[in-house]
């Protein structure tokens, strides 16, 4: 692997973005700014689901972007819970209950739209355990460091759901992606990003060289005020968390 620190995400994301639009891998609505939908998504969905920790678990969350789709229908398909992020957590949580779906809605369910009008709010103290974590990425390295589109939703997803005891270290994390996003260069990473276990190409199924301990819940101190208040579940929490502390300042000394 490149040791090359010089590299940035944003250059190895435009690098990934142009690639994918010269080659044609990328499908509508465009790579640029966005985790790419790309030509093989399905084949890579396919792969997850050979996986024994896709057929073992029984909640998946998966992230609300067009390549990741046909895992989500899958995941109704085979009976799972699915935890569907809203887009920017602006709405907080969806969960999808394919009991509760009829089976011919499941694809439509597995859109973006589908899934504000078959799943249900949920508070994140109310989600089930989550057994996989399935996420998008511009680009993923062997050693399971992912580079997003540069927003950090995926990452405070994960802490929300740390932060409820609904993910932990052992909990899988997955990402499906097209070949050409696997790329060989090393580069700087920060205590919230979130590290891959996997990595499902429409050819490969890849085990990441991870050494890094998955992040423990949300890092306040690296938050910028404007995106917490942005999220109101974040929010919500931030001054829960804020409010126990001004309490707890205030008890006499033992």
């Amino acid at each position: 692997m490149k040791k090359d620190k010089q590299i940035t995400k944003e250059e190895i994301r435009n690098e990934i973005w142009r690639k994918m639009t010269e080659t044609g891998i990328a499908l509508f609505p465009g790579a640029y700014g966005r985790i790419p939908n790309f030509i093989g998504a399905e084949e890579a969905a396919k792969n997850l689901i050979q996986l024994d920790l896709w057929k073992k678990a029984e909640v998946v969350k998966v992230n609300p972007d067009s390549p990741q789709r046909p895992v989500r229908r899958y995941a109704l398909m085979h009976g799972k819970t699915l935890i569907m992020p809203t887009p920017r957590i602006s709405n907080g949580f969806l969960k999808l209950d394919p009991k509760r779906i009829d089976e011919r809605l499941y694809d439509y369910a597995s859109t973006i739209k589908g899934g504000f009008q078959y799943g249900l709010k949920t508070d994140p103290k109310d989600i089930p355990k989550i057994d996989l974590v399935v996420v998008g990425s511009v680009a993923v390295n062997m050693n399971g460091d992912r580079i997003g589109k540069g927003e950090g939703y995926s990452e405070i997803e994960w802490g929300l759901m740390r932060e409820y005891g609904k993910v932990s270290e052992d909990t899988p994390v997955v990402t499906t992606v097209h070949d050409i996003q696997v790329v060989d260069y090393e580069f700087k990473v920060e205590p919230y990003d979130v590290p891959v276990d996997m990595i499902i190409t429409p050819t490969r199924i890849i085990k990441t060289n991870r050494v890094r301990e998955k992040p423990k819940g949300i890092y306040w101190d690296l938050m910028e005020e404007e995106k917490i208040s942005s999220i109101p579940i974040l929010k919500e929490l931030w001054m829960r968390r804020n409010q126990m502390q001004s309490n707890h300042s205030h008890l006499p000394p033992q």
